[in-house]
């Protein structure tokens, strides 16, 4: 992938300053490292409002996590996992990241954005449908369920954090590779679930890297839908 990208637009902030998007590939990172990139994106933003908004691409490697919820039931217990668990500030249940799967980590000022949660949720999810009708995958939502579906098969999982309204963590996108690692666990807390994969689902091969690109060229143009425009003063006759 190429260097970070930045597409930007006015959006009423002081001084006619700029918000924009930062786009940057980080490869394959393990996820402690990832966290501590996000946190001190996170902190520098808080300082500086007009600092660029950012969208982190990546891979991991095999790691479950979990969100800030007191029903762990959907770990099954946690002894058995095969890989490192990390207990994180988003919402929802369990879910594996690992090779295959893109990572995608928006660290944005929900503030520029009507502070709307669930705009922001329903924003991501039709990035992601977008992104797969481009490789022929009919995908949807389904109601109640935060999420992207192929049919009744789950093919990327959402899982946001918010401190002081910037987001962090985000999106999980299954590419290709081995799923076998999510059965060790109830996927997102929803029993008897089928996950799938962009691979599976079309019969063709593709790399994390090659749907990180289409990703991040779709993010650039899909950022100002995410955005509230300023409210315009009448102008007085």
């Amino acid at each position: 992938m190429n260097p970070p990208s930045v597409a930007a637009a006015t959006f009423g902030l002081a001084d006619g300053a700029i918000a924009d998007l930062s786009v940057c590939w980080l490869g394959r990172m393990e996820f402690a490292a990832a966290l501590l990139l996000q946190e001190e994106i996170l902190a520098k933003k808080r300082k500086d409002r007009l600092s660029a908004d950012e969208l982190l691409l990546l891979e991991h490697e095999p790691v479950y996590t979990i969100g800030r919820t007191p029903d762990r039931s959907s770990l099954l217990g946690a002894a058995h996992l095969p890989h490192p668990l990390f207990s994180i500030n988003r919402g929802g249940q369990a879910t594996y990241h690992g090779p295959g799967q893109l990572m995608g980590y928006p660290i944005i000022d929900l503030r520029r954005c009507g502070q709307d949660l669930h705009r922001y949720l329903r924003w991501t999810e039709q990035l992601l449908i977008e992104l797969l009708a481009k490789y022929g995958i009919a995908a949807s939502r389904r109601e109640s369920l935060t999420g992207v579906w192929a049919e009744n098969r789950k093919i990327a999982s959402i899982g946001v954090g918010v401190r002081h309204w910037i987001t962090m963590h985000g999106f999980a996108l299954n590419v290709c590779g081995d799923l076998s690692p999510f059965s060790h666990i109830v996927p997102c807390g929803i029993n008897r679930v089928a996950m799938t994969s962009i691979e599976k689902e079309t019969g063709n091969e593709f790399s994390v890297v090659e749907i990180g690109e289409a990703l991040e060229k779709l993010a650039l143009d899909r950022i100002i839908d995410l955005r509230v425009a300023p409210e315009v003063e009448p102008i007085n006759a």
